[in-house]
């Protein structure tokens, strides 16, 4: 029976193909009515303009007529906000860009778990159910209401008013006798460029979550593991290879921390070695938000490993009796000859296939995985080692190093 065939006959349909994290929400639909986007994300390029202009083009042109712009007279001048334009310019085009990418990795994931028979025909139900509740969650209008509440009453209300902005004048506002002025520049990017920017961030926290919550109860399901599959992890490596998806995330949330840092550097005379506990504290985080919901199949795939080694142990220990017995003890027809038996083969054969059982991992991710999604992380703070050391000093190290 072909793959085709069998998930015809699970009744599955063509939407079993489609799953995605990024295809819902009123704020996809809204995309979609305003022609920024299609039904498959299409219009990438326009999108991520439209969203740059309305962004960050306004605080440039209001930072001209302010004066703000490159003016002197007071701290931060618009065009060496380093922060700013690597959140807008940067960190904002990753995201979006990043729900393509994220689309194209996940669309066939329930397709999997259905291809290689992982579901059991007795879960099979409990399994749409999972899928069902994490597309309804996706789509859900008051989750994102209440994440747009959330950016206006606490990312702008509280932490950027009280402690995200640099302290004296600076192109957005100046604080006077501890009141904040914010100049029509910073009423704009307090009202429309920060916010946008914060919802698009936090909704992929979210989506984050629900990925989390839909692993989670498959893991509840019992599947059907296979210990001598290839990859290591019963059958669901697949799963780990998703996760790469989630490095352009990864990297805007990096670049975030740069332009913080590069903020601080140039302009409250902090030294890069200052935020080194607050880079180690983002790379575990975010590499724990893309590999740690996989953790929910560490018992299960143990289990599967213990009875995979029970029977293939069981399964081996008979062959090897028969070996014996047969070529050893003198069991074998006079006739048969032992050069160029098969015997010999299939015994090697066997103790590979015991190996891989023996070598499967408690997770469906390497530590590979764990090392390139932290680099992904930290490789936008890298560029600001160049504040601490010159670029020909730093060839010349690197140079010396390799040669």
């Amino acid at each position: 029976m072909t793959i085709a065939a069998w998930t015809d006959e699970a009744g599955q349909s063509a939407a079993s193909s489609d799953f995605s994290l990024i295809l819902g929400g009123p704020t996809y639909q809204l995309l979609r009515g305003a022609h920024l986007a299609g039904d498959a994300l299409q219009l990438l390029h326009r999108r991520i303009i439209v969203l740059v202009i309305l962004t960050w083009a306004p605080l440039l042109l209001l930072s001209v007529t302010e004066g703000h712009a490159w003016g002197r007279g007071f701290g931060l001048p618009f065009v060496r906000d380093v922060e700013l334009h690597v959140r807008l310019l940067i960190a904002l085009p990753l995201l979006v860009a990043a729900e393509l990418v994220v689309h194209k990795r996940m669309r066939s994931v329930v397709g999997q778990f259905y291809e290689r028979r992982l579901v059991p025909a007795e879960t099979r139900e409990h399994f749409d159910a999972a899928v069902a509740s994490a597309l309804r969650l996706r789509n859900s209008i008051v989750a994102e209401l209440l994440l747009m509440a959330f950016v206006y009453v606490v990312g702008v209300g509280f932490i950027w008013r009280t402690q995200g902005a640099l302290e004296g004048t600076s192109w957005y506002g100046v604080s006077t006798n501890g009141m904040w002025q914010p100049s029509r520049a910073g009423w704009w990017f307090g009202a429309v460029s920060l916010p946008f920017f914060q919802f698009l961030l936090l909704r992929w926290y979210f989506r984050l979550f629900i990925w989390a919550r839909f692993l989670w109860q498959v893991s509840r399901l019992g599947l059907s593991y296979q210990p001598m599959h290839p990859d290591r992890c019963g059958g669901i490596g697949f799963l780990g290879a998703i996760s790469y998806a989630f490095a352009p995330v990864l990297v805007a949330q990096g670049s975030l921390l740069a332009g913080n840092f590069a903020n601080q550097i140039f302009y409250a005379g902090a030294k890069l070695p200052d935020f080194k506990m607050e880079a180690i504290g983002l790379v575990a985080v975010m590499v724990f938000a893309v590999l740690g919901p996989l953790l929910v199949f560490a018992f299960p795939l143990a289990d599967a490993r213990r009875k995979g080694m029970r029977e293939y142990g069981t399964l081996a220990q008979r062959y090897v009796r028969e070996f014996d017995e047969k070529w050893v003890r003198g069991g074998a027809a006079p006739d048969e000859p032992f050069v160029g038996s098969g015997d010999i083969q299939s015994l090697a054969d066997l103790g590979n296939s015991f190996e891989v059982v023996k070598g499967m991992r408690l997770v469906p991710f390497s530590t590979q995985a764990i090392l390139q999604l932290a680099a992904a992380t930290l490789a936008p703070v890298v560029p600001l080692a160049l504040t601490m050391i010159s670029l020909e000093e730093l060839l010349t190290r690197v140079f010396k190093i390799v040669f």
